[in-house]
C-alpha cells in the first residue's frame, strides 16, 4: 500500500471527500516526522513504533579506491513492530 491508496482507502471508510483524506494523512505524517526529528519515539499501540538510533563517527573504507574516509555521526530513523502486527502478519 502505497500514500495515494492509504488517502483512498481512508476517503472511503471515512466517508469524505479525497482532499480531506489527503490532508488527514498529510497532517499524521507531518506530525510524525517532526516528533521523531526532535528525538521523540512514536509509538502506536498495537501496530508499531518508531524511533531514532544514534550512531556514532568511526572509520570506513570507499570501496572503489580502498582509501579510508571518515563517516560522520547520523540519526537514523527505526521501525519496530508490535506484537498484534506480527500475530497478524504471521497468520
Amino acid at each position: 500500500m502505497n500514500k495515494l491508496e492509504l488517502i483512498s482507502a481512508l476517503k472511503t471508510e471515512a466517508n469524505i471527500s479525497k482532499a480531506e483524506a489527503a490532508r488527514v494523512v498529510q497532517i499524521f505524517f507531518d506530525h510524525m516526522a517532526d516528533a521523531m526529528a526532535r528525538g521523540e519515539r512514536v509509538e502506536i499501540r498495537g501496530l508499531c513504533s518508531f524511533f531514532v538510533k544514534n550512531y556514532k563517527s568511526y572509520t570506513g573504507r570507499n570501496p572503489k579506491t580502498g582509501e579510508k574516509v571518515t563517516i560522520r555521526p547520523k540519526r537514523l530513523p527505526f521501525f519496530k513492530s508490535g506484537k498484534e502486527l506480527k500475530e497478524r502478519v504471521d497468520r
